[in-house]
């Protein structure tokens, strides 16, 4: 039987996915025993399509190369065109609900509400999206269970580099005390380029025009990408219910030369660095840039990579290091979520 999925949000994420699932087709059959079809997708933007009998998706990526609507679909089959996301979500007979709309921090709209309504629908959600699993992510969980479903984020923290899953299934039967990392690309980026001598300034328009930041970079080098994600490993890892405004939160925006010069004198390196520690109940997090020791995994981390410390009472320190951003990569993290529920 075809596993049903149905695309929220159509755009770079919602593209790799697409990519993966048509090139590997024959492998996910042959390994897993998995067969797709996309029945549905509401963008924004570029339009919604629903078919109950599956769309094809070769001529849909065809009409987005183009710059088309996908609503110029032709088909002698039987396809709903015009939907509104909630709309899709709640007429469409798919299995899984991938959340791949933009991310809003503050209110996590209105990523939340297609979510919740997924999970009353009875229908799987598979998100990359931050803001529903940074501000809601008990709640939805609740809900997913309530509704005998499942609600994963693996994509949330670092893309398709494996977080959550490793604390919660290959690390399971640890202790995870603490939780340090490098959340963010753009500014791990910035601060590897300033090391070599170059200006903020200078090295902030190469990562925009490289497409590592947005034309306004803030929620980058101010910290609340990072933060988001550093609430996500606080409620899921270590089980707590912490908001984003409960952390303190700096960026990168002040240290200057002199601070790297003086961080180089001392065998240190500047990193942004997202920190969850615990102790008992208490439980101290926060982002912040931070002069890390050389010997320290996370300081020959650098460019655009990512990368997380979790401190184990019986491994010690695991530190595992990947893409935390990117096309195929976030494409990759959803797959992954849908291979679980299939499994």
């Amino acid at each position: 039987m075809k596993t049903k999925l149905a695309l929220i949000g159509f755009g770079t994420v919602g593209r790799g996915l697409c990519d993966i699932l048509l090139a590997k087709k024959e492998y996910l059959h042959n390994k897993y025993n998995f067969e797709w079809e996309i029945v549905a997708i509401s963008d924004l933007k570029k339009g919604s399509l629903y078919s109950p009998d599956g769309l094809d998706m070769k001529p849909v990526l065809n009409l987005l190369n183009q710059d088309k609507s996908i609503e110029e679909y032709q088909t002698s089959g039987n396809v709903t065109k015009g939907l509104n996301a909630l709309e899709t979500i709640a007429k469409c007979n798919a299995d899984i609900v991938c959340e791949m709309t933009y991310t809003d921090i503050q209110t996590g709209q209105p990523a939340t509400d297609h979510c919740r309504l997924a999970l009353k629908s009875g229908k799987h959600v598979v998100t990359s999206n931050k803001g529903p699993a940074a501000l809601f992510y008990h709640e939805l969980s609740k809900l997913a269970a309530q509704h005998n479903v499942r609600f994963l984020i693996e994509g949330t923290v670092m893309s398709g580099t494996p977080v959550l899953n490793l604390a919660g299934n290959e690390l399971a039967g640890n202790k995870i005390t603490a939780i340090r990392g490098i959340l963010n690309g753009t500014t791990n980026f910035v601060l590897t380029n300033m090391e070599a001598g170059r200006s903020y300034r200078d090295v902030l328009q190469e990562a925009q025009n490289l497409g590592y930041a947005e034309a306004d970079p803030t929620a980058d080098v101010e910290g609340f990408d990072a933060l988001a994600k550093v609430t996500i490993l606080a409620n899921v890892v270590m089980g707590e219910q912490i908001r984003p405004e409960q952390i303190p939160c700096r960026g990168i925006t002040t240290i200057t030369p002199e601070d790297i010069a003086a961080a180089k004198q001392e065998n240190k390196r500047w990193k942004l660095i997202g920190e969850i520690e615990k102790d008992g109940d208490h439980i101290i997090a926060s982002v912040g840039p931070v002069k890390i020791d050389l010997s320290h995994p996370l300081a020959g981390v650098n460019g655009t990579m990512n990368a997380i410390t979790f401190t184990t009472d019986l491994l010690g320190d695991i530190t595992v290091v990947g893409a935390g951003a990117g096309k195929t990569e976030t494409g990759f993290s959803i797959l992954t979520d849908i291979l679980e529920i299939h499994r």
